[in-house]
């Protein structure tokens, strides 16, 4: 360094610099290890109309009491002072429209993004509070859907008058090599068990402090993999029932998540999945009603949505739109008067006899299905079909669009939980739209 500067200089430009009227070209190069001070706040640095705002204003908003009643930690008093549930309701809400699903790639999120920082204001997070809050709170997530569309009913932007009904199969998170008959069911839930005694014993007589923190993870992990392969037994009878009874030896289940079941997948292929059922207003594209099932079909799901729907709004939609696989008689029967007051909008399937008419009522048809068919044939109600694709299809593409692809929670309640956020998620961003369209 020249005693005569101050300051060192950085290095001349590299030899490929051009000789240019006596000079070298002058550059602004990078110098990234220099230390600057910045005085700005996080409201500095995210704009007023952010996405992240909005959804902390939402948020604000809400009764929060359910989930603060749970906090045992109290002024004065011992424990350390949780995140506030505000917080975390705000960052899986803002990540779900992000499409992150991830809890650890949330955690990494709020270290690194502005939107996510702003959010936490300054609030530490760790990735194991995350995904516990993410299934932890089935019921109050439940009941914030419900509330989340009685404010559109008394707004009048939207109503119950048409609702159209489809599922989305999404990939579980479990393989196909995970899948096992009753006699390897039985043998593993042996060995498990098994394994359990023998790290009890050892954990036992094992007084190294260090070793026997170690011995108890394995513990623990050997008792949540004996407790899978038993639900995987329970589970068992149930996958039988649906099989013919010449194939019931062939039933399989998963042991590392026995809820899931094999499934046809949009692509004709064959994997570990759930059946999602989401039933969305026509007028608006709310999301009004949610089902996750692990049945791998969508006949006889139409009835328990419309049942549903009437117990969270206190009343049944007026006309319900689904593609022909929701149609079962049954359904229609319970639905269309004169035992209910719903109208049926669903393909009448070809006949297997080609000198029959679909939409001819046939002998043994009720007086319900009897008018579905005939309805079906005119060019009303096909009309009316039509609204179907561009609600239902389009509220399950912006579902794949925020990520729904694979689940990576197993379980059909953790499942619900993570659908239930995709439909607050949702109904948020409707919302601001059906309430910016009329001002």
């Amino acid at each position: 360094m020249d005693d005569s500067l101050l300051f060192e200089l950085p290095p001349r430009a590299s030899d490929q610099t051009q000789e240019a009227r006596g000079g070298r070209r002058r550059l602004r190069t990078a110098v990234r290890d220099q230390i600057a001070f910045q005085s700005c706040s996080l409201n500095d640095l995210l704009p007023e109309d952010h996405q992240a705002r909005l959804v902390w204003r939402y948020v604000e908003g809400l009764d929060l009491t359910p989930l603060i009643e749970r906090i045992q930690a109290v002024e004065c008093g011992p424990g350390q002072a949780p995140a506030d549930p505000r917080i975390l309701l705000a960052l899986w809400l803002y990540a779900t429209l992000r499409g992150i699903g991830s809890a650890r790639e949330l955690n990494r999120r709020c270290t690194s993004d502005v939107a996510f920082k702003w959010i936490c204001g300054g609030v530490s997070m760790n990735y194991h509070t995350l995904a516990d809050f993410r299934t932890a709170h089935v019921e109050f997530l439940d009941r914030l859907l419900t509330q989340s569309v009685a404010v559109l009913l008394a707004e009048d932007l939207v109503t119950l008058d048409r609702v159209a009904q489809d599922g989305v199969k999404v990939r579980a998170s479990a393989g196909a090599s995970s899948f096992r008959r009753k006699t390897r069911l039985e043998q593993c839930h042996d060995e498990a068990a098994a394994q359990i005694e023998a790290l009890r014993t050892e954990l036992e007589s094992d007084q190294a402090a260090a070793s026997a923190r170690q011995k108890a993870a394995r513990l623990r992990a050997a008792e949540e993999r004996e407790e899978r392969l038993r639900r995987a037994l329970e589970q068992l009878p149930q996958v039988e029932a649906g099989k013919k009874k010449s194939e019931r030896d062939k039933a399989r289940v998963s042991t590392t998540d026995p809820d899931a079941r094999v499934m046809k997948m949009a692509d004709g292929g064959f994997r570990p999945a759930y059946n999602v059922q989401i039933a969305s207003s026509t007028q608006g594209q709310v999301i009004v009603g949610l089902s996750v099932t692990n049945s791998g079909g969508d006949q006889g799901q139409l009835a328990p949505m419309a049942d549903q729907i009437e117990q969270r709004h206190g009343q049944r939609p007026a006309e319900m739109l689904a593609d022909g696989g929701f149609v079962k008689k049954e359904d229609i029967d319970r639905l269309q008067p004169p035992r209910g007051g719903t109208k049926v909008f669903a393909p009448v399937m070809p006949s297997k006899d080609p000198g029959r008419e679909a939409h001819t009522p046939r002998e043994d048809d009720s007086s319900a299905v009897a008018e579905w068919r005939t309805r079906m044939a005119t060019a009303e109600a096909k009309e009316i079909y039509k609204q179907r694709a561009s609600t239902a299809e389009c509220v399950n593409a912006q579902a794949r669009n925020r990520g729904l692809r694979q689940f990576v929670v197993r379980g059909l309640e953790k499942i619900r939980a993570v659908m239930l956020w995709f439909a607050l998620a949702h109904n948020l961003i409707r919302t601001l739209a059906l309430r910016a369209a009329i001002t």
